[in-house]
């Protein structure tokens, strides 16, 4: 199983806030005083309301998200997006299995040697200075959420009641909302003091609120450091390797229709068995999942190697549900699925690459001779919607194509320089090229857009990246969980960091039409109608023509 996420790792080393907010009781913003917003935004805000009212929190942040691009500057929108992630957040984690299977069930003190590691390895490591107060404060606006959210009052305490709980929220907010904190050993008297009046009040076990400090206090953090329970550590690091077990689909829940096949990797069993990306998974080995999350669904997809799972697949509207028996097991990630020549006349080949992983410099050579083999004189380097992932082969990657210089640097804390990352001469291509991004292509590959454009070595085509310019390194930390922690900064060679600006292409082409969306297998490839494709051609055919 592979779920398909906006935002992945910046590296292995891979590649918002500093107090918490007090949205109100009733969880919800109000509209800044004194200042009149336009009919337009509050649509935008009600909408938003409501979609978090339903607990559509995933629908909320994709809404929240294109509404304060449009309107960065109103507070609403902002809040409206940091509570749907939030509350999100705890859905996901009293969906995982790990989490409720070892995490929950720690003693007081095993929870509290969790919260004192992380506490510490944050103060130690972590690329800005952040204080105690600010970590403790946003643990307590974690439980005070989580105090709101039905799947946390559900598992916990299923039978309090909410007069209690809502009492309970009043006191966090009036004693305890960004409480001043000095010192470490502060922080765990506050936590302890709040864990017992939670059990004195409703009956509450310790560890449901020391995990809220936990993973609440990543969220003093930029939006990229996050605790991982044990089961998104291990997805992590399946990522990082290119190999998982699974069925080898992408999907993503809308309610009322099922799991939305978004990808269906190749050579997968899902690819095996007929599932092509735009279906919809029904039903789960006899259950339905119309009305659930990804996540639910994925937990139910999970199994050994080997093992079977029952689905059933509705089409394109109108037509019958079949039936399929699919068998998990091992499957690649390869990171360029797509290698091909788009124009053998002109020997333009081209390369898709969705993700930074362990076997990537190995699979961009074997995919360079072949190319080469077929006649290829030029190359257009497709890194839209790539996410990123390992520093060490973004820098490997780009050593194929820059023959000196700097690729890319890093600085930590205060701004020191940690590493400088150099080409070598041996084995570099000099061939013309084309480089595709868009707005999803983060983190690493802005390394790439970066280091092409301040060497000179080739046209970015496309639209802007994602602006994601920081590196995060992945440590184990106690119970087989993990720490996903932003340790440094990482620089152009010209000593740019685009972080939340991105970096510009040389030749702009214009979104494609949204309102047609429709899905496509890694291994489709639309040249007539790929308008960024098609303007990367125009571009290469004139450097050779000048050649």
């Amino acid at each position: 199983m592979r779920l398909r996420s906006k935002i992945q790792l910046a590296a292995l080393l891979l590649l918002i806030a500093s107090t918490a907010y007090w949205p109100g009781l009733s969880g919800f913003a109000d509209t800044a005083r004194g200042t009149q917003v336009s009919r337009e935004i509050q649509q935008e805000i009600s909408a938003g309301r409501q979609l978090e009212a339903s607990r559509q929190w995933l629908d909320a942040i994709e809404h929240y998200e294109k509404a304060y691009k449009q309107w960065p500057d109103n507070s609403s929108l902002k809040l409206g997006l940091r509570r749907s992630k939030f509350q999100f957040s705890i859905v996901r984690r009293y969906s995982d299995k790990s989490f409720r299977e070892s995490m929950l069930r720690l003693q007081e003190a095993e929870a509290l040697q969790i919260y004192d590691e992380l506490s510490q390895t944050i103060e130690r490591r972590y690329v800005e200075n952040i204080g105690p107060t600010s970590i403790v404060a946003h643990g307590t606006e974690s439980l005070w959420l989580a105090l709101q959210n039905e799947r946390f009052l559900e598992t916990n305490i299923p039978n309090a009641d909410r007069t209690r709980v809502t009492a309970l929220c009043r006191l966090l907010r009036e004693s305890y909302w960004n409480k001043p904190v000095r010192y470490h050993g502060q922080a765990r008297q506050v936590i302890l003091e709040i864990c017992k009046i939670s059990q004195a009040r409703l009956g509450l076990r310790s560890a449901p609120i020391i995990m809220e400090y936990v993973f609440g206090s990543c969220n003093a953090l930029d939006d990229y450091s996050s605790y991982l329970t044990p089961g998104r550590l291990k997805d992590l690091f399946g990522n990082i390797d290119g190999e998982f077990v699974g069925l080898g689909i992408e999907m993503k829940a809308e309610l009322g229709n099922g799991m939305l096949l978004v990808n269906v990797l190749p050579d997968s069993p899902a690819d095996a068995g007929g599932l092509t990306p735009g279906e919809y998974i029904v039903s789960i080995d006899g259950t339905d999942c119309r009305n659930m999350s990804t996540d639910e669904a994925a937990e139910r997809l999970q199994g050994a190697s080997g093992s079977r799972v029952i689905l059933e697949i509705q089409g394109a509207p109108g037509t019958r549900q079949r039936q399929g028996t699919f068998i998990r097991r091992a499957v690649s990630i390869k990171s360029f699925p797509i290698v091909k020549m788009v124009d053998s006349s002109e020997g333009i080949g081209y390369i898709q690459m969705t993700g930074f992983q362990r076997n990537s410099t190995r699979e961009l050579d074997a995919a360079l001779r072949q190319l080469q083999q077929q006649g290829m004189r030029a190359l257009i380097w497709d890194v839209r919607g790539n996410p990123g992932g390992l520093l060490d082969q973004a820098t490997s990657v780009l050593d194929r194509f820059i023959e000196n210089g700097v690729l890319v640097s890093t600085r930590g804390r205060n701004g020191q320089v940690k590493d400088v990352m150099r080409a070598t001469r041996p084995g570099t291509w000099q061939m013309p090229l084309v480089v595709l991004i868009d707005g999803n292509s983060a983190s690493a590959s802005e390394i790439v857009a970066g280091a092409i454009r301040d060497h000179h070595r080739g046209t970015l085509v496309g639209r802007k990246t994602y602006g994601k310019w920081s590196v995060q390194e992945v440590m184990h930390t106690r119970g087989n969980a993990g720490l996903r922690l932003t340790i440094a900064k990482f620089y152009s060679p010209s000593g740019r960091n685009h972080a939340k600006v991105g970096v510009s292409p040389d030749i702009e082409v214009p979104e494609p039409d949204q309102s047609r969306t429709y899905y496509r297998s890694p291994t489709d490839l639309n040249v007539a109608g790929d308008s960024d494709l098609q303007a990367g051609l125009r571009a290469l055919r004139r450097q050779m023509a000048q050649r």
